[in-house]
Parts: C-alpha cells; structure tokens; sequence
C-alpha cells in the first residue's frame, strides 16, 4: 500500500502542530482556577474523505479556529495516483462556546463543498459509545479479553450482547461474567444448511458495528448485506501457509519461528478484507518461537497476539483511525 504523505506537522501552521498536554487539564487562559464557571475544553476528532482539490486543509483548519478550538495533530494523506483526500484531525474545544449541534453543521457544510465521500465527528466525552456485538465460537480468549477491557474502562464500547454457536453452560467463567453484568447472551447452534444469519441480524440490528472474536462461521453475502455496517475480525498469522485443521500444530511441526495475528474488516472475500491491525513479534514485541517453545507456549504466544490485535483494532476504530480504502488496503492514522 503506497501513500504520499501530502501535509506534514512541519509544514502546516502552527495551529496543526502537536502540543503535548493532557486534555483533561486544558483550560482557556482567561479562565480563572477557582471560578465555578470555568470551561474544560474538550477533546474532538474529524474524519474527512472526499476528492483532492486545493484549500482543504485551510478549511478544516480555519472551521475549528474560527469557534475558538485548538487543532492538536493532524494527519493527511492522498493514495498514490489517486485524487482521493482524507484527513483525520485532533482538536480541543469549549462546548459552551461551540456546542456539539452547530460542530456538525459546521462540518456539513465543509462535507458539501468538497463533495465528501465521509466526515465524521466523534466527541469521545459528549458522544453515546458504540454499541457492539461479540460473535465467538468455543475459543474464549479474545472473547474474555475483551469482556475484561471492557469492564476496565480500557475499550470505548458497550457490549448489546454475546452470540456464539457454542454452548457455554451457566457455570462457566464467561455466562458466570455476562449474567452478572446484564449482557444477554445467545447460543444459536448451527449446521452447514443454517448459519441462523437471519436471527442473528435481528439481534445486531441495534448495534454501530460487530467484532468476530475466533467467530469459526463464514458470513454469507447476504448477511453482509443485510447488516450493512463494518465488521471486525480477527485471526492468527498462520494463513495462508497452514489452512485447514490445527494450523498451530501445522506451523510448529514446520519449525515456524515468527507468528502474528492480523485484524481486518469482513468481506465477501473470506480473510481478504481491508487489514486494520497486524501484530508480529519481531515488530511489537520480543516473543520469537525457538525450539525451546513446546505445541502449547507457541498457542498461547499465538492467542495474546490475537488479544492484542483485536482490541487494538476495535480502540483504531473507535477513535476514527481506520479507513476502508479498497481491497485489502486501509487508511490507518
């Protein structure tokens, strides 16, 4: 995936330079510590796409200045031979002063200018969470890691509900853990003739967007379709070399000495959507397969990568980092 990095922080003005400060503590400076009417400013993020066309980046800019906000990081990139322009921006605002309604006419109106593909807003303090479904078969791992960062406050998502093909009976760790939090959780047993995707569909149908967590079922195009919004999937970084069953065993029985796990949106194409993560030891962190490693220290090396993968793709795309692009290509702020 080749881009062109069109707009640097060196380049821009100065309002587009990183100012490392804690978004918390920001304050306007005529306001005084101690008055009780004292404004936090608070923290937005836009997302922009449209066609490439001169004076984007001095539009978006002067809309946050011109209602007092402070642009905090930038990033802007144009894909190689391709008049295509996104744009993801940081910035610091007083509510008050510019309330959340008029941002987004604000914006709207930049959007109707350029012709813009998607501009989207995200207010992380002011702004509902996105509403998510877990899908997991017998593995639990993603699925209780992703249970327990969200309990802990560290993924900005509430959880509709728990759906799996595989029946967890009420003493397990997980149905013991979903029961007491309220999260319901569906068992909708399956066979090749019924994927059960139409009850399915009802379930979601609330939902900003699903997270597979090792979900061992293929979505047809249909159900694709008929959800119409992004999904997230996660799997190891043993496809394609070791397909079929016990690809872990396939791959160290083959003497495999770096594994990963690759996070990308679901497709028609099965494992070939647009990548948003892809973890690697050599890459994030010192954990190579020696000849030390027995079947069950390479699995479990395998499964904390797939943990790690996936709940950092849900956060990226949470905060607007992630953009589909085309075929197995994203734009990732």
């Amino acid at each position: 995936m080749a881009f062109v990095r069109r707009v640097s922080s060196s380049s821009l003005p100065q309002v587009f330079k990183s100012i490392n400060r804690s978004l918390k503590s920001l304050k306007f400076p005529d306001d005084s510590v101690e008055s009780p009417s004292s404004s936090f400013l608070t923290h937005g993020i836009h997302l922009f796409k449209c066609p490439d066309a001169v004076g984007i980046v001095a539009k978006l800019s002067d809309c946050i200045a011109s209602r007092g906000g402070n642009i905090l990081a930038a990033d802007v990139f144009v894909p190689e031979n391709k008049r295509v322009f996104y744009s993801r921006s940081d910035f610091v605002f007083d509510p008050v002063k510019w309330p959340r309604v008029q941002m987004e006419e604000d914006f709207l109106k930049i959007a109707k200018a350029f012709n813009a593909v998607r501009s989207l807003v995200r207010v992380p303090d002011l702004d509902p969470k996105y509403k998510i479904a877990v899908l997991s078969s017998k593995q639990d791992h993603c699925l209780v890691d992703l249970l327990h960062g969200w309990q802990d406050g560290k993924l900005p998502v509430d959880i509709n509900c728990v759906i799996s093909n595989h029946d967890r009976g009420p003493n397990t760790h997980v149905f013991r853990f979903l029961e007491r939090h309220g999260i319901p959780y569906h068992y909708l047993s399956t066979t090749t003739e019924n994927k059960r995707e139409d009850e399915i569909l009802e379930l979601v149908r609330d939902t900003d967007f699903l997270v597979l967590a090792r979900y061992m079922q293929i979505l047809s195009g249909n159900f694709l379709r008929g959800y119409g919004k992004d999904i997230i999937n996660i799997h190891h970084g043993l496809l394609p070399s070791f397909k079929g069953g016990h690809p872990a065993r396939q791959a160290f029985d083959a003497g495999v000495k770096l594994i990963g796990a690759t996070s990308h949106f679901v497709t028609e194409e099965l494992d070939a959507g647009p990548i948003i993560e892809q973890m690697l030891n050599v890459i994030f962190q010192v954990e190579r397969v020696t000849h030390r490693d027995n079947l069950q220290s390479f699995v479990q090396k395998s499964e904390s990568l797939e943990k790690q993968c996936l709940s950092k793709a849900i956060r990226s795309y949470c905060e607007l980092r992630v953009v589909p692009y085309e075929r197995m290509k994203t734009v990732v702020f």
